[in-house]
């Protein structure tokens, strides 16, 4: 899967629990080694996001936050095991 076609997300208008699980869902869409870009908003998010998805072996390849220092956007790359 090349970087044009990775799955997208945007999950910056949802609260804990759901910001996972919209995660997950895109993620069990996706092949293993599939990438994943997600858009989330806020610090709880953003740690419980990747703390999941590190439990469930999943690569968060790339962390960026965009100007208003609130969002955030993870690459993610679905496990082979998953």
């Amino acid at each position: 899967m090349s970087d044009i076609d990775m799955a997208e997300i945007d999950i910056t208008h949802e609260v804990c629990p759901m910001t996972f699980v919209r995660t997950r869902l895109a993620l069990d869409r996706l092949p293993a080694g599939g990438k994943l870009l997600v858009r989330l908003r806020g610090t709880t998010p953003l740690d419980n996001v990747l703390r999941s998805l590190k439990l469930l072996g999943h690569v968060v390849e790339e962390i960026q936050t965009e100007t208003d220092g609130m969002t955030h956007r993870l690459t993610v790359l679905k496990s082979p095991a998953a």
